[in-house]
């Protein structure tokens, strides 16, 4: 061989080692990166569902436990009748009673019935005696809808027997409205009913989660709400239905549909149910990102696979942010949502040891009905961004600030070591200053309407020593503040029992 030959060989053995270094680099490059990229497609998969498995489920929650407060106060309202004996106690079945005493009862007991009710959107609200007579509110569509058998038909939903009342929806396949009927005595029920349209506020729609159905449901899957009103009194799509399965409460996502249940009274259920293909859209976005850059970096170097995955999990850390700030923020005020605003309040008092005293201020805007129906929902919505600034200017950022659903709100007041010798005057003092916020403020074209707020007030420890027995105490005191007027305040020690 000569030298030349020589030479050629080895510039062949060393282009031939070169070519196979080369693709060596190439191959574990890829092979990098691409362990690299489904590491990362299942790791964003596995985070990203049990983030949003875990933000509906809470959101679920926080719907459920709104119904079941609705349905309380229904129920409350409905124990308000109670206060006057002559409503209970006259039965013109059983008693004889001349005609002159019957006309003067039933027209007490009506004057009260429209008292108690005058503030609620009912259909019905209204005492009815074993013979169909009835005093109180009673639509026509009710009576000609159960005719003679008006009472038993009613007394028939009472399903309670130890506290003698009942919910029931979907008589005679009308699901347009629901029932709550009490007994008041031997011969008479209470009966309230409301629209079941009426239920919008409360299963307000998540936000941040396109294409979600809420749905409330009978124990035989039939549809008493529905955020797509087409489904109401229609039984529960099949492949919801078959995952839900009568389970009180769970939380499934397969490949078609994310589904999440909470029983509540009566045995109906919150069903919310959303397209797996949309919760997990932005997981899909980043699968296709992923894939895109991974062929860059196998082309340009291993260099640029470390930016490029940064630049990957930054989305997903954004969305996972973005969820989390949804489940503790109401998105319209601003302020806590009522799930962490309890959550937060019960660890405070929890955590109240030297038994400080702290107030609840619960309040509710007067009127605010007037506004929605007049200006328009948007409109309300900026109402009620509005009072949530009202908030935060009259509070101190110690305190908690909550939104508990529809136009109620609750400020958690902390009082300082200053100020707990006079707690009663501070509390004063910030109800006074939150009422003048609120009479300086008109709303309208003309500022036709002026949006006021009647306040209910519990101490801790002196009316409770939880969120629940202080809610009851400040809800009181809100009440008594409706009956004196609005647009003023009630501490409950002051509500006469």
């Amino acid at each position: 061989m000569t030298e030349q030959n020589q030479k050629n060989s080895s510039s062949a053995r060393v282009r031939k080692l070169k070519n196979l270094m080369l693709f060596i680099n190439i191959f574990i490059i890829v092979a990098l990166t691409t362990v690299i990229s489904v590491l990362t497609i299942q790791k964003t998969d596995e985070a990203l569902k049990s983030k949003v498995t875990t933000m509906v489920s809470a959101l679920n929650v926080q719907m459920q436990k709104n119904l079941d407060s609705y349905l309380q106060r229904m129920e409350t309202i409905g124990t308000l009748i109670f206060a006057t004996k002559e409503v209970y106690e006259y039965d013109p079945i059983s008693n004889s009673i001349d005609d002159y005493d019957s006309i003067k009862t039933e027209t007490l007991i009506e004057d009260q019935l429209y008292n108690i009710c005058i503030m609620e959107n009912f259909v019905d609200f209204s005492i009815v005696y074993s013979d169909n007579h009835h005093v109180g509110k009673m639509s026509n569509g009710t009576v000609k809808l159960f005719g003679s058998n008006l009472y038993t038909d009613l007394a028939a939903m009472i399903n309670r027997q130890k506290t003698a009342d009942g919910w029931y929806t979907g008589y005679d396949g009308n699901y347009k409205r629901i029932y709550y009927v009490k007994r008041v005595n031997e011969n008479a029920v209470l009966v309230i009913s409301f629209y079941t349209d009426e239920l919008e506020d409360v299963f307000e729609h998540p936000g941040g989660i396109e294409d979600i159905t809420v749905r409330l449901v009978e124990e035989n899957n039939v549809v008493i709400y529905s955020s797509d009103d087409l489904q109401e009194g229609k039984s529960l799509p099949a492949d919801i239905a078959e995952t839900v399965n009568n389970r009180s409460s769970v939380t499934i996502m397969d490949n078609n549909f994310l589904v999440t249940v909470q029983e509540c009274g009566d045995k109906w259920h919150v069903v919310c149910s959303a397209p797996t293909k949309v919760i997990l859209k932005e997981k899909n976005d980043v699968t296709y990102y992923v894939a895109i850059t991974a062929v860059i970096a196998s082309i340009l170097a291993a260099i640029f696979s470390i930016a490029i995955m940064s630049r990957i999990i930054s989305p997903v850390n954004e969305i996972v942010d973005a969820l989390a700030d949804e489940a503790h923020t109401d998105l319209l005020t601003g302020i806590l949502n009522k799930r962490t605003f309890e959550k937060r309040v019960e660890e405070a008092l929890c955590h109240n040891h030297d038994a400080m005293k702290k107030a609840v201020i619960l309040l509710d805007l007067d009127n605010f009905k007037g506004v929605n129906d007049t200006l328009g929902h948007a409109y309300g919505d900026k109402v009620l961004a509005g009072v949530g600034d009202i908030l935060k200017r009259v509070f101190h950022v110690d305190d908690y600030l909550g939104r508990l659903g529809g136009d109620e709100f609750c400020v958690y007041l902390n009082i300082s070591d200053i100020q707990q010798g006079n707690y009663l005057a501070h509390i004063e003092e910030k109800c006074n200053e939150l009422c003048r916020e609120f009479r300086n403020n008109y709303t309208g074209e003309n500022n036709t309407y002026k949006i006021s707020a009647s306040i209910g007030v519990a101490v801790f420890p002196v009316h409770g020593d939880n969120f629940a027995d202080l809610y009851k105490c400040a809800d009181k005191a809100l009440y008594n503040s409706k009956h004196k007027g609005k647009d003023t305040f009630t501490i409950y020690e002051e509500v006469s029992e």
